[in-house]
């Protein structure tokens, strides 16, 4: 039970493995972890309590009746009949037969030998066909069913122990299985005691060479019974340890693990350089239009401040070009929809009329994002390079549709200016309306006299000077000094704004970039670190 507990854990770990390296491991290495992982499920969720066991074994090396003399049956057919059905046959033990176990394995030919409680209860003895028969229907067979069974008893004899087809298409292959696996060297009864002896340590040898040392080397003759005890007190101990299953897809699953985590590769995996993203933050800014928007909100800010602080005459004139950051549609946010997230910079409802990227712009912002992917990729499989490579450029098309969005749904806080604007605009239409108050006095004698009005204004003077002509000299020269000294007052606010305004926005550009390029990065990489952790646990 510990043993399937384990089992358990480590199939769902290579399950995770599986899932998680879909797609960019080999189709091929996935799909056959992906089988063990659903082979293994079904067969404990079927039945757990029964062991399989087949009888393998090339053509004249005595298989059937080696099935035969386990079984007490002349179940199996052989001799002259062969080749025989591509069909394997169960020879089972117990009060009824596992239906379901067989439908699985796909075994028609069925047989029960009714045991209430005995060693060999809850055994299913499969004898398959000739693994090197001409037919390739029996060929398909044994490979169909070696995957499915729980332990393979290979029967060899003197003759052709040896053999390359059982050695390279099945033993060498199946080393890992080794402590599955069982070799026993039938028509014993044919050889000297000397030969025999020499016959079992050279296929002794010969297995160890091929990793194969836990496997068991054992003589018999199906012929006159001798060694047959002795395979019939191995099956007796497999059954009653109840272990093998569990060590069969144990195998399978550290064997698929191996494969896929020699997919993943065991080095170090890139961390993405603060230096290469903000690199690839400033390319997306230029192409962009972030310089164009701090040059507008400069302008911007400019045309905004002679209009609160210039002379009246002047910025009544100024008031006939347009805003430059109107004319980006830039700096001016949308209203928010109800139920709507403020937290998207990439608001691509939102559009600026900024120039598109030019070929150099558009080249540079290429060229730091290879950068980024090459940083990103460094040392990786070429799969999860492909799938990195796709995370990083799989929005490209929105891309700029994020970014521009960003900047056009960006407040940049200039609508009210500053305080001091206000002063000094009541300081200018103060000026303003003493220099027409000048000018009307002194237009009013000539307007008198047009008019023959008898009538004489007052002579007023300030510091000896004619008040009228006072009065319209500090208004003209007081407005136009006043506008002056607030334009460098402008300009230091235009230019604090402006380099605002460029922290404003490329802090949403890194964020649209953090959203769009640097998480699904960053999760193929914590991806792959999942799927060698999973694989780790599943060893």
């Amino acid at each position: 039970m510990a043993e399937q507990q384990t089992l358990a854990t480590r199939m769902r770990a290579l399950g995770e493995a599986v899932e998680l390296s879909r797609g960019r491991a080999p189709e091929d290495v996935v799909a056959a972890a992906s089988d063990v992982v659903k082979r293994a499920g079904e067969r404990i969720a079927i039945s757990g309590d029964h062991t399989v066991v087949a009888i393998a074994g090339a053509t004249g090396s005595g298989k059937s009746a080696t099935f035969n003399a386990l079984t007490g049956t002349q179940l199996a057919k052989s001799g002259v009949t062969r080749p025989t059905t591509s069909d394997p046959m169960a020879c089972c033990w117990g009060s009824e037969l596992p239906t379901k176990l067989l439908d699985w394995l796909d075994v028609p030919r069925r047989h029960l030998i009714p045991t209430a409680d005995g060693p060999m209860t809850n055994l299913v003895l499969i004898d398959l066909p000739d693994h090197d028969s001409t037919e390739k229907a029996h060929r398909m067979t044994v490979d169909r069913m070696v995957p499915l069974v729980d332990m393979l008893i290979w029967i060899v004899d003197p003759q052709k122990y040896a053999d390359a087809a059982l050695h390279d298409g099945y033993l060498k292959p199946l080393a890992p299985y080794a402590d599955v696996m069982v070799v026993v060297l039938n028509q014993a009864d044919r050889l000297a005691p000397e030969q025999l002896t020499k016959a079992l340590t050279d296929l002794r040898a010969l297995l160890d060479r091929e990793g194969l040392a836990k496997s068991p080397v054992m003589a018999m003759s199906a012929l006159t019974g001798m060694g047959v005890k002795d395979v019939r007190a191995l099956l007796e101990t497999v059954v009653r340890d109840k272990t093998m299953t569990a060590k069969r897809f144990a195998t399978d699953v550290t064997e698929r693990a191996n494969a896929l985590g020699a997919t993943l590769g065991d080095q170090r995996l890139p961390k993405l350089d603060d230096a290469v993203a903000d690199e690839l933050n400033e390319a997306l800014g230029t192409a962009s239009g972030v310089p164009i928007v701090e040059r507008g909100v400069l302008e911007a800010w400019r045309y905004r401040g002679t209009l609160a602080t210039g002379w009246p005459v002047l910025k009544w004139l100024k008031r006939f070009k347009p805003d430059p950051l109107k004319m980006l549609k830039v700096g001016f946010p949308t209203l928010q929809l109800p139920g709507a997230s403020a937290a998207d910079p990439g608001d691509t409802t939102a559009r600026t009329s900024l120039p598109k990227a030019t070929p150099v712009q558009k080249a540079a912002m290429d060229a730091a994002l290879r950068k980024l992917i090459d940083q990103a990729t460094a040392g990786l499989p070429r799969g999860w390079i492909d799938s990195i490579r796709t995370a990083a450029r799989g929005g490209e098309r929105v891309l700029a549709d994020r970014l521009d969005g960003a900047i056009a749904s960006a407040d940049l806080s200039l609508k009210s200016g500053t305080g001091w604007w206000w002063f000094v605009d009541v300081l200018q239409w103060l000026l303003f309306a003493a220099a027409l108050t000048g000018l009307v006095w002194l237009a009013l004698p000539l307007a008198f006299v047009f008019f023959q009005l008898p009538i004489a204004l007052p002579h007023v003077t300030f510091w000896g000077w004619p008040a009228p002509t006072v009065l319209v000299a500090l208004g003209v020269a007081g407005g136009l000094v006043l506008a002056g000294i607030s334009r460098i007052g402008v300009e230091i606010g235009a230019r604090f704004n402006a380099r605002a305004a460029r922290g404003i926005l490329m802090e949403r550009i890194a964020r649209v970039t953090s959203t769009d390029v640097l998480a699904p990065v960053q999760a193929e990489l914590d991806r792959l670190a999942g799927a060698r952790e999973a694989v780790k646990r599943a060893r």
